[in-house]
């Protein structure tokens, strides 16, 4: 018998960074992403963003491949944005990469407040800001010139 837990604080955007995700209707988008993940056995903390991006705090089980669970999440949430394109009218898609970034449990609660307050954090810092910061406290390789492409 295996035992794990294997936890990951997940963030991607927007195509172009538009401000795609209104507060009005975000909550049905977390909802669809909620079931989404749970169908795929994974287990949600927390979810949560700006109109252009997107944290979720998720437990994955090692089952899964990461990679492909990102991108089933993307091109699912993609189909229920457009099934419901009166909600989402500037919604072009989602940015081709994303940051995934291992957790400790004992760190959950932090990352758990960290995502609750992202609209008063987002007021003081851009995504650009944030990911630059994620990445070297991560340290993690990038190319600056991408990130405002994407």
């Amino acid at each position: 018998m295996s035992y794990t837990k294997v936890l990951y604080h997940i963030v991607f955007r927007t195509k172009h960074s538009l401000p795609a995700i209104s507060e009005e209707h975000e909550q049905a988008l977390y909802a669809y992403i909620w079931g989404f993940l749970k169908h795929r056995s994974c287990f949600l903390y927390r979810i949560g963003g700006m109109p252009d991006h997107l944290h979720i705090l998720v437990q994955v089980p090692v089952t899964e491949y990461l990679p492909d669970l990102i991108r089933d999440m993307k091109t699912a949430t993609n189909r229920f944005i457009s099934d419901n394109r009166d909600k989402f009218p500037m919604f072009g898609g989602w940015g081709k990469s994303y940051c995934a970034l291992s957790v400790s449990f004992g760190e959950r609660l932090h990352i758990i407040n960290y995502i609750k307050g992202q609209k008063e954090h987002h007021r003081k810092v851009s995504l650009i800001d944030e990911l630059t910061r994620i990445f070297h406290e991560h340290d993690i390789e990038y190319n600056a010139s991408h990130l405002l492409k994407e």
